[in-house]
């Protein structure tokens, strides 16, 4: 796939402005490092690549290949952190796949205070890499289980390593880091679940968030998998007094739980999400329940403010051989895409 190349023409002076903006709302940047991964959720969206049930089904739908070496992450993280943008994740497919995971995660420019970093990942291989990933300057590991038995990690993933495998990868990581968290997506496969999960998760001190299923074009043949959560906030309600609902920001609205000091949360497609720019006159904003709230950086050198729009992607590789020249670029792409002139 070749990813389209908007202008490259600089205007004298760059306006930081929706830049900063979005950061003030906490909007994400989330890296892909490799489109690989070693399950294959029914539900992945692979940041916009494809994904890899996909793959499992037609051999020639393979992702876009790889265009970014480690000093390429590193160059863009140090200029948009510079330039304000500071809430990174690290996503896939597996992060944890990539050849290029050691020398980008444990290479990372500083990131401030107010600043975070945190590794998206499935769980599955963070024991093996564990001896390097100690060393990680990483602020937060968010697990990804929407299953916890043998049964439903094959129904949903695809996979036979195991659900041992996840939850041993969940203590390696709380050995290692100071906050683990946990996210599961409500679906039939794991109605069953959800409450062991969430009962695990209090156990053991961890936070959890329960999204409600985002309806993409990833995974319109799975709609009669979705399930509301209505049953499991009343559930939630029981255990606590203490919740909240918040709206604030970029991105999906979410109901907030305390139990005992650990957070739950809830993303509910009926608090909304919040849309800005170019996604008011957007074709496809109808069937887009996400709105944007994150720019993805993946693998390939592309930018994009949604999963949904290839043609809005910033092709960043030819700012890269000048130094300065990544932030301002985003910078100026970010502007156009909120004005809607894109």
């Amino acid at each position: 796939m070749t990813i389209p190349t908007l202008s490259s023409v600089s205007p004298p002076e760059t306006d930081w402005t929706a830049l900063r903006n979005f950061a003030a709302l906490r909007g994400q940047f989330r890296v892909s490092l490799t489109p690989l991964c070693n399950e294959a959720c029914w539900f992945c969206h692979n940041e916009g690549d494809v994904p890899p049930p996909l793959t499992r089904l037609n051999r020639e739908a393979r992702p876009r290949p790889g265009e970014l070496t480690a000093d390429d992450y590193t160059s863009v993280l140090r200029e948009v952190i510079a330039a304000g943008l500071k809430r990174v994740y690290f996503t896939g497919g597996e992060p944890l796949l990539s050849a290029l995971a050691r020398p980008v995660l444990t290479d990372l420019p500083d990131v401030g205070a107010d600043g975070s970093y945190t590794l998206i990942t499935n769980g599955s291989l963070i024991r093996r890499n564990a001896s390097w990933l100690a060393t990680a300057p990483l602020d937060k590991v968010k697990v990804s289980l929407h299953y916890f038995s043998d049964e439903s990690l094959f129904e949903i993933a695809g996979v036979r390593f195991g659900i041992g495998k996840i939850l041993d990868g969940i203590d390696a990581a709380r050995d290692m880091f100071e906050r683990v968290e946990l996210n599961t997506l409500l679906q039939r496969e794991n109605k069953h679940e959800v409450l062991p999960i969430l009962d695990y998760a209090l156990e053991r001190r961890l936070p959890v968030q329960f999204i409600e299923l985002v309806d993409t074009d990833f995974n319109t043949g799975h709609r009669d998998s979705a399930v509301p959560s209505e049953p499991l906030i009343d559930h939630l309600r029981t255990l606590t007094s203490d919740e909240r609902t918040e709206i604030a920001g970029v991105g999906q609205g979410r109901r907030v739980f305390r139990i005992d000091g650990v957070e739950v949360d809830i993303i509910q497609r009926a608090l909304g999400r919040h849309h800005v720019g170019q996604c008011g006159t957007c074709p496809l904003k109808p069937r887009c329940v996400e709105g944007f709230w994150s720019l993805r950086m993946d693998h390939a050198g592309g930018i994009q403010p949604c999963l949904l729009r290839d043609d809005l992607r910033l092709d960043i590789r030819p700012h890269l051989a000048d130094p300065g020249a990544a932030a301002p670029a985003v910078a100026r792409h970010l502007s156009a895409f909120t004005e809607g002139t894109l």
